[in-house]
């Protein structure tokens, strides 16, 4: 664009500019800025030296991560627990939203909603807490477990039972939250197109995969995009307040690791490296499933 015809458009548009200065100020301080931070990764950083002080070691941090003994398995659990959870959690809450659309009764329907919404605004704290409470050796769970003959014992410091524990946790805690996204598009399908459907045979059954599924198909699509740039992230917060060095074995992932190795162990440069090969890996997947939906289902973010 030549510099007229911008400087023109900043003339006829300037209030909107103005407007928007403060929301890219704050982006450019707090989301790019930051990244000058990377070249962490491959220093020997010292707080006493800084950046510009610290000793440039190149790769070697990248290369002490992947010969570690830890990566194969924080790089497990990061996978195995992110695809239990895309697995499970992420088509509960297009189901739940297909059953909720399905209810006529308008205050019954506001109030399944409501108690839906409330987990995901609790503070993390006090879901870890509940979760505690409820799977311990003496919980409501292990009561069950108890009185239908089971063998009762502490589900969530238990290192085969903590993926389990973590993923159902995540679909009650988000369920009706993710849903709301989802009973915005169902509202956007026409009824006319029911009707249609209704006039040529189809029951609730056919109008379901007929109307409501393609009605909605392009916003899974892009919250699965969105879910699959998410894998390599999962919620470390509510890891991080569940696992004990007891379900390190199962629990321990990448970003949990990070915690322990950069704040814990003050080892900033190799956290930092840690981070980084993350997000690379994070990038490249919604890229990945970016390409992929573009090409077979001609639905893309970009």
């Amino acid at each position: 664009m030549k510099p007229e015809r911008i400087l023109l458009n900043y003339k006829k548009n300037k209030v909107l500019y103005w407007m928007i200065l403060p929301v890219i100020t704050y982006v450019c301080i707090f989301n790019y800025l930051p990244m000058f931070g990377l070249t962490m990764a491959f220093q020997n950083y010292s707080l006493t030296g800084g950046i510009f002080g610290s000793k440039w070691i190149w790769f070697d941090n990248f290369k002490d991560f992947f010969q570690g003994l830890y990566f194969q398995r924080t790089l497990n659990n990061t996978l195995l627990i992110s695809f239990y959870t895309l697995l499970f959690a992420f088509p509960a809450p297009i189901i739940f939203a297909l059953m909720l659309n399905e209810v006529r009764h308008t205050g019954f329907k506001k109030i399944v909603q409501t108690v839906s919404y409330m987990p995901h605004f609790i503070s993390m704290i006090v879901v870890v807490s509940l979760i505690n409470d409820f799977t311990n050796s003496n919980g409501v769970i292990a009561s069950i477990v108890a009185t239908l003959g089971g063998t009762p014992r502490s589900y969530a410091t238990d290192p085969a039972s903590f993926r389990t524990v973590f993923v159902i946790s995540e679909i009650w805690q988000q369920i009706g939250f993710n849903s709301i996204i989802y009973l915005a598009a169902l509202s956007g399908i026409s009824e006319e197109l029911y009707e249609a459907a209704e006039l040529d045979g189809a029951g609730r059954i056919a109008q379901l995969f007929h109307v409501t599924l393609p009605g909605i198909a392009s916003t899974i699509i892009i919250m699965f995009i969105l879910r699959c740039g998410a894998l390599m992230t999962v919620n470390f917060e509510k890891i991080l307040l569940m696992y004990s060095p007891a379900t390190y074995e199962t629990a321990d992932v990448i970003q949990t690791y990070v915690y322990r190795i950069g704040i814990i162990k003050q080892k900033i440069g190799y956290s930092t490296a840690v981070g980084l090969f993350n997000s690379i890996i994070s990038l490249g997947l919604i890229v990945l499933a970016n390409n992929l939906s573009r090409k077979y289902t001609e639905v893309s973010m970009f």
